[in-house]
């Protein structure tokens, strides 16, 4: 017996009929009928026989009333008491990223976040971008994202997501009848990257250094829309997510090249330190940031 024919049997006697039952469940009169049907059919027995045009519960129909009247005050109050928990729940999560197009799929998370912890402060530390790992051992963050993982005693991961990596070059350039990239591609171009160390860089870590590359020209460039406009008027080509260069990609001027035929994928991880002992609610906020850009996309 499904909650929602619970819920159709209690309306139904409360409300004295289906017509007014309709309202209080949101249902038309057809659906409500259908869903009596289905309920009495599942249960192999009739539940309401109609007497002057009233609807009255048969011996079956007061066992299900019953049943409906226990179940549905547990989930009730089960749910209050969720809600409440959440709510008391105080603290703050201090975050950051090693890049500054992360913060653009970041807050959208954080109010997801919010809605259900209202007292649960989350902070961007932007001052931690680009060297999130060092300032979680430092003490200055409470979960950092990265895809460089170092390995660390002090520090646990927990995977989040798969993205890809592409290179993102002007619509004219030499490249732009490729399907795609390999190492010595980037040997003669001026690479823009948004931090050092270059070991640090999928690009060079995954694709490069394995092959004893090293680009022509390295710039760098720690914000995405400036890095994005160098592309554009031909001083470079980049590596980032799909993700994050998507959006520019309406333009005709730009286009993506996957690097390698089988794609440079990276993992993604949220780091923080073994020895906290962290409340639950980053639990829920770590699932969230699962799924953060697939919703972005």
């Amino acid at each position: 017996m499904e909650i929602r024919y619970l819920r159709l049997i209690k309306a139904i006697v409360e409300e004295g009929g289906i017509t007014k039952a309709t309202s209080r469940l949101h249902l038309t009169q057809s659906a409500l009928s259908r869903q009596l049907q289905e309920a009495e059919s599942q249960l192999g027995a009739k539940i309401f026989f109609r007497v002057n045009k009233k609807l009255i519960p048969t011996e079956a129909g007061k066992k299900l009333l019953q049943l409906a009247d226990e179940i549905l005050d547990k989930i009730e109050r089960t749910e209050q008491q969720i809600k409440a928990m959440a709510i008391g729940e105080t603290g703050e999560i201090r975050i950051s990223t090693e890049c500054y197009t992360s913060y653009h799929w970041l807050p959208a998370t954080m109010r997801k976040f919010q809605r259900l912890y209202p007292n649960v402060k989350t902070r961007i530390v932007m001052e931690a971008t680009h060297n999130p790992i060092e300032k979680l051992l430092d003490g200055e963050l409470d979960l950092a994202i990265t895809s460089d993982p170092i390995e660390d005693k002090h520090i646990r991961y927990i995977k989040l997501f798969k993205d890809e990596m592409f290179a993102l070059i002007p619509s004219g350039h030499k490249f732009s009848g490729k399907k795609f990239l390999n190492a010595h591609d980037f040997s003669d171009q001026n690479l823009i990257i948004h931090s050092l160390p270059m070991d640090t860089v999928s690009i060079h870590k995954y694709i490069l250094e394995p092959a004893g590359v090293t680009p022509a020209e390295i710039t760098i460039l720690p914000l995405t829309e400036a890095t994005v406009e160098m592309v554009r008027a031909e001083m470079g080509i980049t590596v980032m997510a799909g993700w994050a260069m998507a959006p520019y990609l309406k333009s005709a001027e730009l286009k993506k090249i996957r690097i390698t035929p089988k794609g440079l994928i990276r993992d993604n991880y949220a780091a923080m330190l073994i020895e906290n002992e962290l409340p639950e609610y980053f639990e829920y906020f770590i699932d969230l940031l699962r799924t953060a850009i697939q919703e972005h996309d």
